[in-house]
């Protein structure tokens, strides 16, 4: 399944010809797909949160009788044709395809960083995917970080990517990879790294460090890249989206906590933020941009259900007050 994503990827690049665009696309498809079991979802679940009032009576009632609460609990949710598993059954049914296409998208990430630290170690140039103002869509989008890869990225690319990208390789750039003592069975991060910094394309790159002053942080120093990959928009533009949707979540579906229970709500309206934003400071510009517009379809979906549930409501209440006006007549 993975690699039918895969495949779709290059698919979609095939024809647009930039995976920058290709990753917006290939998110929107895939939320696109899923959507129907977030409508299902996001629907049980306001279903539930409409009961809420009763519900907490029911606790407040029987809360020294468990057994009675269960039952009349039971009683409820079968007259309000309610389903406690309701909001989380298509998220549980959705979740693979999510965590596939993370899967897809890290194989073609890791892969293309792979052949382009190769391409470097080899010609001396590297060919880099840029996306607006992202230099290298492979790296972080971040003034901390340089074009090419540094030793973090390229230990963290699995074997079986550098054994595919191996074997893709032409004759002429495995005999130059053999003459440097990498080979089939030991091309790795680790192997290539030492060999990759001792070249003068890559010292070029490494003479941009210092150009600028370090940035110094209380526990480390972090150092400026003259020419950087990019400008830490995304991973900015990652917490503040990702700031809205917690924010527009908690208020519609956070309950009061209970009297004596503390209340996480505040605690995790904040905490995916500041870990969207951990999150994309150092993961490649690719993956932050599914992140971002992760996020702006999400808000945009719940817009639109929310209007869908609003029109929904007003016609089951005209019918009920049809129904009340019968029964009196």
């Amino acid at each position: 399944m993975t690699q039918l994503f895969v495949n779709i990827l290059h698919g979609i690049n095939s024809l647009i010809g930039n995976y920058g665009w290709t990753m917006v696309l290939f998110t929107v498809l895939i939320k696109l797909l899923i959507s129907p079991l977030d409508y299902k979802s996001r629907k049980g679940m306001r279903r539930t949160q409409l009961i809420q009032p009763e519900i907490a009576k029911l606790q407040k009632k029987y809360a020294n009788d468990k057994d009675k609460l269960n039952q009349k609990m039971a009683e409820l949710y079968r007259r309000e044709n309610v389903s406690p598993m309701s909001g989380c059954l298509p998220l549980l049914i959705s979740m693979p395809l999510l965590f596939i296409m993370f899967a897809a998208m890290r194989n073609v990430a890791n892969t293309e960083l792979a052949k382009q630290s190769i391409e470097l170690l080899v010609n001396g140039t590297q060919t880099n995917e840029s996306w607006l103002w992202i230099r290298n869509l492979w790296m972080p989008d971040s003034p901390f970080y340089a074009v090419a890869a540094d030793q973090q990225n390229l230990q963290i690319i699995p074997a079986d990517i550098w054994s595919k990208v191996y074997a893709g390789l032409t004759d002429t750039t495995r005999a130059a990879l053999e003459g440097m003592g990498v080979n089939a069975s030991n091309i790795s991060g680790q192997t290539l790294f030492p060999l990759l910094q001792a070249t003068e394309a890559y010292q070029a790159e490494v003479a941009l460090w210092h150009e600028l002053p370090k940035l110094n942080l209380i526990i480390t120093q972090m150092s400026i890249y003259a020419q950087p990959n990019g400008w830490f928009i995304l991973p900015i533009l990652a917490c503040v989206t990702q700031l809205v949707m917690s924010a527009t979540t908690q208020q519609q579906t956070q309950q009061p906590a209970a009297e004596g229970q503390p209340d996480t709500g505040k605690f995790m309206k904040y905490f995916f933020p500041v870990f969207s934003l951990f999150i994309c400071a150092s993961s490649n510009a690719g993956f932050s941009l599914y992140w971002v517009v992760s996020n702006l379809f999400a808000w945009a979906e719940q817009l639109v259900f929310n209007k869908v549930f609003e029109i929904q409501d007003r016609k089951g209440n005209t019918a009920k007050s049809v129904k009340e006006e019968d029964s009196i007549k």
